[in-house]
């Protein structure tokens, strides 16, 4: 056992969780960014795409928020997204994220896992006790809700040994001295590539944001700053052609700009139209074939009054007259 002190140190953790649900888009495998106090115990994770150094700085920085502030060290395996794998020492586009946060890093010894046994713990926990129940039919919001909602309900009343007895992670954390995280998360930009559906719509954390509709069906980038309150979407290719409002994952709105909507319409009309098109009110009279189908209507229902049968050859179905019923009941007498 390796002793901490209250506040000391953030034990750090890619978790990879296989065969997510198809509707996320992820392919094989979805990634959770695990944040563990190491003296503590509590434990928060953030749901990723891909483990790339954009994507870990944003899971960074929400887990950290729900840990509630921040500890002197972070403690990180030799990822390569935060230092050189080979030596260990931190990389400098990593450096201007710990300074920014007011955290020290430091990188485990090679071959030595057990050196954060405590987030590699709760690695075990959410992978046999949260991924193996999830359903196929979660969206990826409802499952970062989940997962935080079993760190809070499972993790955080787990009863640890103390040097007072015997008390819950929510209780020990408390004790725990956490520096206030900043207002502002670092300012690095997020980028996913994504298809836009064939009405001219980007679906994206939850939401669906418009694009012109000539982009219909195509591939685009939407990226944004961590924690910024709008999104831009370009082309494969970077040339900028949307700028909306981000809306607050998983509320499923639709965004849409004006300009967008009016050329939908343009264009959806353009291949639309047969010929002229009707002017409001006007009146439309009945051609021959609607003239034709009602006077057959028509002779259908005079044979079926008469009780006789149809003289129609288009149609062999047997006509009913229910007023024969109705003089049957009305003659009847009641002995």
């Amino acid at each position: 056992m390796i002793p901490h002190a209250p506040g000391d140190e953030t034990q750090w953790d890619w978790l990879e969780l296989p065969d997510p649900p198809e509707l996320w888009g992820w392919g094989k495998t979805a990634h959770l960014l695990v944040g563990s106090l190491a003296h503590s115990g509590k434990w928060r994770a953030a749901l990723s795409p891909t483990e790339d150094q954009q994507h870990l700085v944003e899971a960074l920085d929400r887990v950290t928020r729900g840990l509630g502030g921040l500890t002197h060290v972070w403690r990180f395996d030799r990822m390569a997204t935060v230092c050189d794998p080979g030596s260990g020492r931190v990389s400098p586009s990593f450096a201007g994220v710990a300074k920014h946060y007011g955290v020290s890093v430091a990188i485990c010894p090679p071959r030595r896992g057990n050196r954060k046994g405590v987030v590699e713990k709760v690695n075990h926990t959410a992978a046999q006790r949260w991924w193996r129940t999830l359903a196929d039919e979660t969206t990826v919001e409802a499952a970062q809700a989940s997962v935080d909602r079993f760190a809070r309900v499972r993790g955080d009343t787990r009863l640890r040994a103390t040097s007072e007895g015997r008390s819950s992670v929510a209780v020990v954390a408390t004790t725990e001295p956490l520096a206030p995280v900043p207002a502002v998360p670092y300012p690095v930009i997020v980028s996913e590539t994504r298809t836009a559906s064939r009405q001219a719509l980007v679906s994206y954390r939850g939401n669906r944001y418009s694009v012109p509709p000539e982009l219909a069906a195509a591939q685009v980038v939407v990226s944004h700053p961590i924690g910024a309150q709008f999104c831009d979407i370009a082309t494969v290719s970077g040339i900028g052609i949307a700028r909306h409002r981000l809306a607050a994952d998983g509320l499923g709105v639709m965004v849409r700009d004006g300009g967008h909507v009016l050329a939908l319409d343009t264009a959806a009309m353009a291949t639309a139209s047969t010929g002229r098109p009707h002017r409001r009110k006007e009146r439309i009279p009945p051609g021959p074939a609607a003239k034709a189908a009602a006077a057959q209507l028509l002779t259908l229902r005079q044979a079926g009054s008469a009780g006789t049968e149809s003289s129609i050859p288009a149609t062999d179905s047997t006509v009913i007259d229910l007023s024969v019923y109705e003089r049957a009941a009305q003659e009847r007498t009641i002995p």
